[in-house]
């Protein structure tokens, strides 16, 4: 296994939604042992700690119901910078922080892929697929625009122009069980690939990805990792306030991560929307560790038993 330089960035945000949180969950990675679990690997880990948000005024969304677009475009200008800055010196862990933080790893993720002419490719790992834009979102929540955005969606003029959308054949959904008609119907008009719990429940998750992984190998892709709290069933990881039965069972996270990590071509990955507010005694946060872990070469033999009694 390749050592690699990971490079551990904290995004405090919480402004992608109403209810509170998320700001905690840099620290809760940190104390459940993230660092510690990568070295462990043989990997070299820094720690940048915690990115903040540009202070902005912007003229008011013209959808009223918008919620903290000051500050998420503030959090989505620091966070693309942040990632330019972290991938320039190896792979960079965005440690949030709701999804909204998305908006900014993307964008900035795949300007750093443009600089090395190579295509920026993604997996979202996620129950929703957050294709809304700031002017179709019911509720609001900008957590839910990430993908919309990173593909050029228009609706977005108060945030950074996208320099190098995001092509739908260079994305992949899996996990999805909560998808907005609007939503829907805006995907249908893509190439994105999605893969819905059905289609893991009939045929079973590693075909659809492994077929994904190797059209990022045939075009020698930077893939981007975006894993959602809630892209794991609530009995498997409480921690987060967007809970949707019915989601990815531990055993076939870790599969996701052990394909992962065999395809070598994950460059960078968000760990988003922990709540440790939410959490029972950091289970939650234990788990995502163990899936990062995986992703960087952890094995089945090597894996530490914990108890949550």
């Amino acid at each position: 296994m390749e050592t690699k330089d990971i490079i551990l960035v904290g995004a405090p945000m919480d402004a992608g939604k109403r209810r509170r949180g998320c700001l905690m969950g840099p620290d809760a990675y940190r104390t459940a042992g993230l660092s510690e679990a990568l070295a462990a690997l043989g990997h070299r880990v820094s720690d940048r700690g915690n990115l903040h948000p540009e202070t902005l005024t912007l003229p008011p969304c013209p959808n009223p119901v918008v919620h903290a677009l000051n500050e998420t475009v503030g959090w989505t200008r620091s966070l693309a910078a942040g990632a330019r800055s972290a991938a320039a010196d190896g792979l960079p862990i965005f440690m949030g922080g709701d999804h909204a933080l998305s908006l900014g790893t993307l964008i900035g993720m795949a300007d750093h892929a443009a600089g090395l002419n190579r295509p920026l490719f993604v997996l979202w790992l996620d129950a929703h697929s957050d294709f809304h834009t700031p002017l179709t979102t019911a509720s609001g929540n900008l957590h839910g625009t990430p993908m919309a955005y990173a593909m050029g969606r228009p609706g977005f003029d108060a945030f950074p122009p996208v320099d190098h959308a995001i092509s739908g054949n260079r994305i992949c959904m899996i996990g999805l069980r909560s998808v907005d008609p609007e939503e829907r119907a805006a995907l249908a008009e893509t190439e994105v690939t999605l893969v819905d719990m059905r289609q893991i429940d009939e045929g079973g998750i590693s075909a659809p990805l492994a077929s994904f992984l190797d059209r990022v190998a045939a075009r020698d892709g930077l893939l981007h990792v975006s894993l959602d709290v809630d892209f794991l069933d609530p009995e498997v990881a409480p921690a987060v306030g967007t809970t949707v039965p019915g989601g990815a069972t531990l055993r076939e996270a870790h599969l996701v991560m052990e394909m992962l990590c065999d395809a070598g071509c994950v460059a960078s990955l968000d760990l988003v929307e922990l709540n440790p507010f939410l959490d029972d005694r950091g289970r939650t946060a234990s788990v995502m560790v163990d899936l990062a872990a995986s992703l960087f070469g952890r094995r089945i033999f090597d894996r530490p038993t914990r108890s949550f009694a």
